[in-house]
């Protein structure tokens, strides 16, 4: 089933577009099984669950951190993750920067926007993230690269809802490509989508689409 779900993602889902197979919670079998039908970027919300599989499964998955991440995590996944998605604020860059000047890494990471009604979901607004990148401290951080911005849409059957909620993260990212990041061509993501709206985020511009239960099914 999982490599026949990833056969029918591919032909929907264009190339230019990352395919982020959601495995947490998800045993390593399945991940072996996705992993040998050729998919390689995988997503894991938990630092502790995501250590334990990287040991386990080869080197060459591309890890991305999609959940919410405390600081006193980043050490553990310094050395190897390849994007963590969902940063929140100039502290949690800072603890990124100082762990991956340890190992001796530029850290690929997406600044995370609160685009949804739910007050539960974490994320900067744009004023935030605008005095963020116009900070001092952030001027001194050498070991980080913003590469684009994550969202996560309400979590409802509002079509029209989640389809401007999307457009808002795509201004979202504009208005700072243009404001700070005009000349850096590593500023280029737009992580949004998930197993129910996948295809609607990638209308709207999406380069990066986390599916977890569309592949793996249900937990």
């Amino acid at each position: 089933m999982i490599q026949e779900q990833l056969g029918l993602l591919r032909t929907e889902i264009p190339r230019t577009v990352t395919l982020i197979a959601v495995s947490k919670t998800k045993p390593i079998s399945d991940i072996a099984i996705a992993y040998a039908a050729g998919q390689r970027h995988f997503g894991e919300n938990k630092v502790q669950e995501m250590v334990e599989k990287a040991a386990q499964l080869p080197s060459d998955i591309k890890w991305h951190l999609i959940g919410h991440l405390q600081t006193n995590k980043v050490k553990y996944m310094a050395g190897f993750v390849h994007l963590i998605h969902g940063v929140d604020s100039l502290k949690l860059l800072e603890e990124i920067n100082k762990q991956a000047a340890k190992v001796a890494r530029i850290q690929d990471v997406l600044l995370q926007f609160h685009i949804a009604q739910e007050e539960t979901k974490f994320g900067l607004n744009l004023s935030e993230a605008q005095d963020l990148l116009s900070s001092n401290a952030y001027e001194q951080l050498q070991h980080i690269r913003i590469c684009g911005v994550m969202g996560m849409a309400s979590f409802t059957s509002d079509q029209k809802q989640i389809s401007q909620e999307f457009e808002h993260l795509i201004q979202i990212f504009n208005q700072l490509q243009e404001e700070f990041f005009k000349n850096h061509d590593h500023f280029k993501e737009i992580s949004m989508g998930m197993s129910g709206d996948y295809q609607l985020a990638i209308s709207k511009g999406s380069t990066m689409v986390r599916v977890g239960s569309k592949i793996f099914g249900g937990r």
